[in-house]
């Protein structure tokens, strides 16, 4: 089993060198994708040092085009059986992908959801309680029963995930797949993520509207799409 390691950074140099040894370091036969979606710090530099590694695919945007945008490139290197997306900051855990792949290279499912909410460490932050609702808007359109929609961690066959359309390009990618795949009449199934994390001085990017921009995504994708 080969699993595909979707990485989009933008200005994460600080964390960048350690979270790339950290995904090389999981035992299981690793192909790491790093998309560079326009970083002006020195994300680029770092990323030449591993230019010739042979795990390693590295793809750089001219300009930042935003998270779902970057993931969309990196689909489109993806070799593995199973693919899954991986933030360049350190709020989680590579170590996870050994349980989160399980259900799909058993042939349970096509896709699985981490939750940091099934951890029984997970810290609440301020970020909690806007996760928890869009969680709840999700469950209520597409008749789900997740715990953490928004969370890092979603592990796909890739065949699969290749197949599903996206159009969104920034962090709303989590609202769509979560409505596109739920559309496809598949229930989602979650398992425990570890989660540490950070605050906007140290680099957090998540803001409000994007929070409202995602009810409005889920909305417009089980009306519209």
């Amino acid at each position: 089993m080969k699993l595909s390691v979707i990485m989009c950074t933008y200005n994460e140099g600080k964390t960048l060198n350690e979270i790339i040894k950290k995904v090389l370091d999981v035992p299981l036969n690793i192909e790491l994708i790093i998309v560079n979606d326009g970083s002006s710090d020195n994300t680029r530099q770092i990323l030449n040092t591993y230019k010739n590694h042979q795990n390693i695919v590295i793809i750089h945007h001219k300009k930042n085009l935003g998270k779902g945008s970057a993931i969309r490139t990196g689909r489109e290197y993806a070799t593995g059986d199973i693919s899954i997306i991986q933030d360049a900051d350190l709020e989680t855990d590579p170590q996870d992908y050994l349980h989160l792949v399980k259900p799909i290279v058993e042939k349970e499912t096509l896709v699985v959801y981490g939750s940091r909410l099934l951890d029984a460490k997970f810290d609440r932050t301020r970020f909690y309680y806007g996760g928890r609702f869009i969680t709840l808007i999700a469950n209520l359109l597409f008749n789900q029963k997740i715990t953490d929609e928004p969370a890092c961690y979603k592990v796909f066959e890739t065949n699969f995930f290749k197949s599903i359309p996206l159009v969104c390009r920034g962090f709303d990618f989590c609202p769509e797949i979560t409505a596109k795949i739920s559309k496809r009449g598949i229930k989602i199934p979650e398992l425990p993520m570890k989660y540490y994390p950070r605050s906007k001085k140290q680099g957090k990017k998540l803001k409000f509207k994007d929070g409202v921009i995602a009810l409005w995504v889920l909305i417009k994708f089980k009306i519209f799409k």
